[in-house]
C-alpha cells in the first residue's frame, strides 16, 4: 500500500492559497497564518520533497488561443500488449492534452484539443485512427466545462 505524506492543517492553508495563486508571496501567507516566512518556505519545501507539490504551472485559456473542439475518445487497443506502444505514438500528436489508461469500455481515453471541426476529422483519420495498434475509437465531443477544479487538499 502507498505511503502517503502526512500535512497538517498548515499545509493545507498554504496548498489553498497557492493554488489560488502560485505567486503569493510567503510573506503574505505568513501574516495570514500567523507564522513566520521561514516556516512557510519550509513547509512548501517539505512538499515539493514529497512530491504533493509537483510544479508550478501557467493555465492558459485554449478558447482565447483558437482551440474550440474539445473531446474525449474512448481508444480500443488491438491488444493489452500494444498499451505502451500507442501510449508512446499519442505522446507524438500535439492535439492529445491528456491520457488516462482505463478499466471498462476503452482501454486508453484521451482529451483532444483542436481548432476546428474539420481538424478533430483530420486527427482522427489521419494521425489518431493510423496507429497501429488501435483497433477502434468512440469520440464524445465537449458541449461546455462547467466544472474544473483541483481536489480539495
Amino acid at each position: 500500500m502507498t505511503q502517503h505524506p502526512r500535512i497538517d492543517d498548515l499545509d493545507r492553508d498554504i496548498l489553498k492559497a497557492l493554488m489560488h495563486d502560485a505567486r503569493i508571496p510567503y510573506a503574505e501567507m505568513a501574516k495570514r497564518f500567523n507564522v513566520s516566512p521561514a516556516t512557510v518556505h519550509v513547509r512548501v519545501e517539505k512538499m515539493r520533497t514529497s512530491e504533493i507539490i509537483t510544479g508550478t504551472e501557467v493555465v492558459v485559456n485554449p478558447k482565447l488561443l483558437g482551440y474550440d473542439v474539445c473531446c474525449f475518445i474512448g481508444i480500443n487497443l488491438n491488444a493489452a500488449r500494444d498499451y505502451h506502444s500507442a501510449i508512446e505514438k499519442l505522446k507524438e500528436l500535439d492535439e492529445v492534452v491528456e491520457a488516462y489508461y482505463t478499466t471498462g469500455a476503452y482501454n486508453i481515453f484521451v482529451k483532444l484539443m483542436c481548432h476546428s471541426i474539420e481538424e478533430l476529422q483530420y486527427v482522427l483519420i489521419d494521425k489518431l485512427q493510423a496507429i497501429d495498434e488501435v483497433q477502434s475509437t468512440e469520440t464524445l465531443i465537449s458541449l461546455q466545462n462547467p466544472i474544473n477544479r483541483n481536489v480539495k487538499p
